[in-house]
């Protein structure tokens, strides 16, 4: 399939949204920059992660369990690799990071759902190397395994920080009374090193918790200029209520008080959001990252699920708990979006997830998405 660059396609639609949480005072942005979306590929099935390889490849992970790779602008025909991932309503193979070295360290990280011998849903981080030779990949090592999984709630984001550090999100799986307990991996934010030995300078001594009291993680960013860490995450929904999505600004060892408090609420060395939806916005966040370059660099972008939108939001240099503008962008412009990730070349590259069970697709869906700013 032919990489087709469409220029003037679509243009930004722009919303400016204030949130309960953020300052009375807060300045929201009023720029409205000259944004047009090409389509670098469609014909995806539910695509969950993108990365950039040093050489020019881009990876991509469908959720049935397909490591697909974009190649001077043509999906290549054979996967990567494939997994044995089991996808259910929001489980199957999720996240993807790159070595820092990749040119030379040659590994992929995934993480994935699947069934395990007794029919039981599990979730597993693993790392792959790359045959650049035979243009395939194939399984190295197991990092983590056997977290429980269920049908919602795997998390899955799998980022290196700027420390050399991996990072992989994982959700409660849908049992709240994991996210307190230090001693289960569900509801947690995970650290390790590239080789899945456990870091001696994480919070709790030999445990990758990194942080905890987390309900459905899905994005990681740091914050460019400060290192800061930010994560996205999936409010309640249902009989625990709606919706109150949340950004976090992430510290080592705090407790992000799921299930004990949401939105606004406080207790006693629980920690609160920088941003929330409220309880009459849903966004579903999923994949996150922070612009370097451009009219937005600086910003924090995420994208949204149920809320059908990319969201933008300008966080205060000095005070990392303080949001000075958020905006709400291409609202119901391209259906559900998962992933949005900054590449080589400087432009912003979204993920679309109509196929996922939750979505209306188009005929063209899935689709990689190009932001180019004129």
């Amino acid at each position: 399939m032919m990489m087709r660059n469409l220029p003037k396609i679509f243009i930004l639609s722009f919303f400016v949204v204030t949130l309960a949480c953020m300052p009375a005072s807060a300045a929201l942005s009023q720029s409205k920059p000259n944004v047009e979306v090409e389509v670098v590929m469609g014909g995806l099935q539910t695509p969950w992660a993108i990365a950039f390889a040093p050489d020019g490849r881009i990876f991509i992970t469908e959720r049935p369990g397909r490591i697909r790779i974009i190649r001077d602008g043509r999906l290549q025909k054979e996967p990567w690799m494939e997994i044995d991932a089991y996808e259910v309503s929001e489980a199957g193979l999720l996240g993807l990071a790159l070595h820092p070295a990749f040119g030379q360290e040659r590994f992929v990280y995934a993480a994935y759902t699947y069934r395990d011998s007794g029919g039981r849903l599990k979730n597993r981080l693993a790392r792959l190397r790359d045959d650049p030779a035979a243009g395939k990949g194939a399984m190295d090592k197991i990092l983590l395994d056997g977290i429980a999984g269920n049908n919602n709630h795997n998390g899955g984001r799998v980022r290196f920080g700027p420390d050399g550090k991996l990072y992989w999100t994982m959700g409660d799986a849908q049992d709240t009374g994991t996210s307190q307990d230090l001693s289960s991996l569900n509801g947690k934010i995970l650290r390790l090193n590239p080789d899945g030995t456990i870091p001696s300078d994480n919070p709790f001594p030999k445990s990758p918790v990194y942080s905890y009291g987390h309900r459905n993680p899905q994005g990681l960013a740091w914050q460019p200029k400060t290192a800061r860490l930010y994560a996205t995450e999936h409010g309640p929904s249902g009989f625990q209520g709606c919706c109150l999505d949340e950004v976090n600004y992430i510290e080592p060892g705090r407790n992000y008080g799921w299930p004990a408090i949401r939105g606004d609420q406080t207790q006693t060395n629980m920690v609160g959001p920088v941003l929330h939806s409220g309880r009459g916005e849903t966004w579903a966040p999923s994949g996150a990252t922070f612009v370097t370059r451009g009219q937005w660099a600086g910003s924090l972008l995420f994208t949204g699920l149920r809320g059908q939108a990319l969201y933008r939001a300008v966080l205060d240099d000095k005070d990392p708990r303080r949001a000075v503008s958020f905006d709400r962008l291409f609202v119901h412009q391209f259906g559900r979006l998962r992933d949005v990730a900054e590449g080589p070349d400087g432009s912003l590259y979204i993920l679309t997830s109509n196929h996922d069970g939750r979505g209306r697709p188009g005929p063209n869906d899935d689709r990689v998405l190009r932001l180019v700013f004129k």
